[in-house]
Parts: structure tokens; C-alpha cells; sequence
């Protein structure tokens, strides 16, 4: 049972990575791949100032700047200079490849003798597996009941209202170029957060570790979806949390059937492709039953 009970932990950390993602890809209708670069460089960011002394809890915060700043050049690109989408989170993700090199000095950087977050409940709980589940459990309730909150003010509506539709936006008054450079930073804030904890779990930053990430983000926030409908927006997050748990236990049940670690990746496009392709087969199911 352990290695469920870690999979479970594992999966409320990469929950916020999808709590994220889920900002950019269902409020501002795109999918951002800025995600991967701001996830490695939250990592990378945490990582090198825990090494240099910082209090674990000032390092997340500084992690979550660094991934807003992220999605502001994202938002810039978008907005200003009217880069389309796609090409200004690769321009991004590009970019933040050298500048996560610059940061740890190193392709890859360890956390070995190094204080972590985690370490800070060690009096509280022994085992570090519930220290991990404790701190997602905390850090992913902040962070629904922060953004279900914020969306409900009118900030948060004039953010839905410019993904829903840029014109109506517009004639309302709202700076729609303003409203997606917020959302991206948001965004991009909360999965750099993520990337920072994941990087506390495994001991180390590698500046490869975003790599794929957004598939694992994208999964949450589908499974949550096809299992949990007509929900709130506070709900749908919560539902991301939750198809984030389930897919970490999917995979690992399906590694448990004999394939290989590295076979990872491969399992979690067939994962979000499936999920991806049921609502279109069960629509073709049900026009052939009323034939």
C-alpha cells in the first residue's frame, strides 16, 4: 500500500500544476505551453535558493514570483506584440532553457543536506510520505479557496469575461490584453509552485524535469472533468485534485502490470488520449442507438 499512499501524495503536488494549467486552458481557451518552463524554472529557482540558505517557506514564495514573471513575458508576447499563442510559449519554453542553466549553474542540482519544506513538520510527523501529503493538502486548499474567491470578484469575472469572448469584453470596458497577462502570471505562478515542490520531493532540480509535464496537467483537468459535471468553479478545481490523485494511481497500477519506468511518458499520452477520445465515442454510440 505505500506505493499508492506516495502516488496519492505525489498527486495533490502535481494537482496544483493542473490547477494552473486549468486557468490558461479553459478561462483564456488555450492550452499554454509556457507550463513546462515555468514548472522547471520554479524548480530550479527553489532549489538554488534553499541551497543558499533561504527559509524553505520565502523559497516557495520566490519560486511562485519567478513563474509570474514567466507568464508575463508569455503575456507580452501574446498581447503586445501579437504573437500567436503557441509560438510565444515555445519562444518561452525555449528561452528558459538556457536561463534555468543560468540559475543552477548546472544541468542538474541537488538538494542533499539541504533543508527542505517537508523537513519543517519533521517533530509533527515521522514518515515522510504523510509529510508530503499534509503540505499538498494545505497548499492545494489555499489555492482553490484563493482563486475561488478571486473569480468571483470583479477582477475574476472580467478575466472569464476575456477568455468567453474578446468583443463583449472590449465594449464592457476591460482591458483584455491586461486581463490574459494576469491570467497567465497566475498561471504560470501556481505551476512553478508545483515544480518547486516536486523538486523538494525528489531532492534535486534537473533542468530537463518540465519536460512532459503538461501532459500530466492536462490529464488532471480532463479526468476531473469527465468524472465531476455542472459543477462550481471552487468544484472543478477540487475535481482537478482529484482526477490528479486518480491518474498518479492509474499509473502506477498500469507500472505494476509489468512495463517499465521509462515507458512513463507513452503511458500518459495513451492516458489522455483515451480520455480525450471518450465523449466523441460515446457520442457515435448513442447516434447509432438511435438509428
Amino acid at each position: 500500500m505505500g506505493i499508492y499512499y506516495s502516488a496519492i501524495a505525489q498527486g495533490l503536488l502535481y494537482s496544483l500544476m493542473g490547477i494552473g494549467l486549468y486557468i490558461t486552458f479553459r478561462i483564456l481557451n488555450f492550452a499554454d505551453l509556457t507550463s513546462e518552463a515555468s514548472f522547471s524554472v520554479g524548480a530550479a529557482v527553489a532549489v538554488k535558493t534553499l541551497t543558499l540558505g533561504l527559509h524553505p517557506v520565502l523559497s516557495l514564495i520566490t519560486a511562485f514570483v519567478a513563474g509570474m514573471l514567466t507568464g508575463l513575458v508569455t503575456g507580452l508576447l501574446m498581447t503586445y506584440f501579437e504573437i500567436p499563442s503557441l509560438l510565444a510559449g515555445i519562444i518561452t519554453l525555449t528561452a528558459l532553457y538556457s536561463i534555468n542553466l543560468r540559475i543552477m549553474e548546472r544541468a542538474n542540482l541537488s538538494l542533499r543536506q539541504v533543508k527542505t519544506l517537508y523537513d519543517l513538520l519533521t517533530n509533527l510527523l515521522a514518515d515522510s510520505t504523510s509529510r508530503i501529503f499534509l503540505v499538498g493538502i494545505i497548499l492545494t486548499l489555499i489555492v482553490i479557496l484563493l482563486l475561488g474567491y478571486f473569480f468571483k470578484t470583479d477582477l475574476g469575472q472580467s478575466m472569464v469575461a476575456s477568455g468567453d469572448n474578446e468583443v463583449m469584453a472590449h465594449s464592457l470596458g476591460i482591458s483584455v490584453k491586461l486581463m490574459k497577462c494576469l491570467a497567465l502570471m497566475a498561471s504560470n505562478g501556481i505551476i512553478a509552485m508545483s515544480g518547486a515542490l516536486i523538486a523538494q520531493q525528489n531532492g534535486y532540480a534537473d533542468v530537463d524535469m518540465g519536460t512532459g509535464t503538461v501532459i500530466i496537467a492536462l490529464s488532471s483537468i480532463i479526468i476531473g472533468e469527465m468524472l465531476f459535471k455542472q459543477l462550481t468553479l471552487t468544484m472543478r478545481l477540487g475535481a482537478i485534485v482529484l482526477g490528479s490523485v486518480l491518474y498518479r494511481l492509474l499509473l502506477v497500477a498500469v507500472l505494476k502490470l509489468g512495463f517499465l519506468p521509462s515507458d512513463f511518458r507513452l503511458i500518459s499520452a495513451l492516458v489522455l488520449a483515451i480520455f480525450l477520445a471518450l465523449p466523441a465515442m460515446r457520442k457515435k454510440i448513442q447516434a447509432k442507438k438511435l438509428r
